[in-house]
């Protein structure tokens, strides 16, 4: 039998969107192995004009401009001004949504990223075949993630979904099913003492982990010379990803704790579970990766507008701590190393907020949509083109 074909558009406007998309694939092989041909196609860089093809280059600066982010991101933020900035877009990314779909064919289009979710369906109006949105976003939703024309729109939160039914959306339309990460996060069984004399880490350190993403975005530098110089009783590892300028920097810094500094690695389901409190920025993969490692979360910045309910999210839960300052990072720590039954709290909490089956119902979802047909057309879809 012939494989179903699927689509996915995203776009490296972050890691965030590729990694989500990755572990969606990941979960959709171990239910349903060797059924499925996936392609992924970063869609801004690759099939639409500029200035949506230098997204992802211009992604970063922008994200590090806190006032300008803010600004960009609430100026279409509404269900009026969301509309409306799609149809202006709409004649200029027609043309190359409709040459994507005629060099991708597929039995099923996803999207994993808030660009794609109106556009796309209708340049689909002569593809008939479900089209389904994964929000990658946990909290804060933008409106562009919303669209009617959707078959399915999966989301990680109740408040993801509240937020879109706010917007118009058909509640039908939803399934909440969890913040797709991978699989293998859930699925390893070695222990925190194996796991760390296979590191090669101290059996009895308080590790801390501290991570800022693939590009090892926010203010990391900062954060990590903060703990440095309070010279807290921990074991700081710094996962620099990408960041070949952070991790030269921190390597010449005069370090007086027990310290790593990693670059971009594969290995964070093992750092995670080895580790005692997570550092990071308020991204949604990284909160989802450490509730279901079970650990205490110090959110030391995040995204204007975007991460802000992500922050919320966690404080709620009471699985972490917001701690926006180098100041206030060093107290959090040292709150949390002073408090050992806070700290067995926060795992507690963290560990309950976990859904490390996401990936795999994702993909569970995508077979019965699928399986169900398409459905946007006829009730959303204008005619013009």
């Amino acid at each position: 039998m012939d494989k179903k074909r699927i689509l996915f558009l995203f776009s490296d406007t972050g890691g965030g969107h590729r990694a989500a998309t990755n572990a969606i694939i990941e979960g959709l092989e171990l239910g349903h192995p060797g059924e499925f041909d996936c392609t992924m196609v970063d869609f801004l860089k690759y099939y639409s004009p500029r200035p949506w093809s230098f997204a992802p280059e211009i992604y970063q600066p922008l994200s590090h401009a806190s006032a300008v982010w803010k600004m960009s991101y609430e100026a279409a933020n509404s269900s009026s001004r969301s509309k409306a900035a799609n149809r202006l877009a709409y004649p200029m990314l027609k043309k190359g949504a409709r040459r994507m779909l005629a060099e991708h064919p597929a039995d099923m289009v996803v999207s994993v990223h808030p660009m794609a979710n109106w556009v796309l369906p209708r340049a689909m109006r002569h593809h008939p075949v479900p089209f389904v949105t994964v929000v990658t976003d946990m909290v804060s939703t933008h409106a562009f993630w919303y669209s009617n024309l959707a078959d399915l729109i999966i989301v990680p939160t109740p408040e993801a979904r509240n937020r879109g039914i706010r917007l118009g959306i058909n509640p039908a339309r939803f399934q909440v099913i969890g913040q797709p990460v991978s699989p293998i996060f859930g699925e390893l069984t070695a222990s925190k003492s194996e796991l760390r004399q296979e590191l090669g880490w101290d059996q009895k350190a308080t590790v801390v982990l501290l991570v800022g993403g693939g590009d090892g975005m926010g203010p990391m530098r900062r954060v990590a010379k903060a703990i440095n110089k309070a010279e807290l009783p921990v074991t700081l590892v710094v996962v620099c990803g990408r960041n070949k300028d952070l991790r030269q920097e921190l390597e010449a810094v005069d370090w007086r704790i027990p310290h790593q500094l990693l670059g971009f690695t594969d290995e964070m389901p093992r750092l995670m579970k080895a580790s005692d409190i997570f550092l990071t920025k308020a991204g949604p993969g990284s909160i989802s990766e450490a509730f279901i490692s079970g650990l205490p979360i110090i959110m030391y910045a995040c995204l204007p507008g975007q991460e802000e309910g992500n922050v919320d999210y966690v404080l709620d839960g009471q699985a972490g701590l917001w701690a926006p300052d180098r100041r206030a990072v060093v107290d959090a720590l040292s709150y949390l190393i002073d408090d050992p039954i806070a700290r067995v709290g926060m795992t507690a909490a963290s560990k309950g907020l976990a859904r490390p089956d996401a990936a795999r119902q994702i993909g569970d979802a995508l077979v019965a949509q699928l399986a169900a047909g398409c459905s946007h057309l006829p009730e959303g879809c204008d005619p013009e083109d």
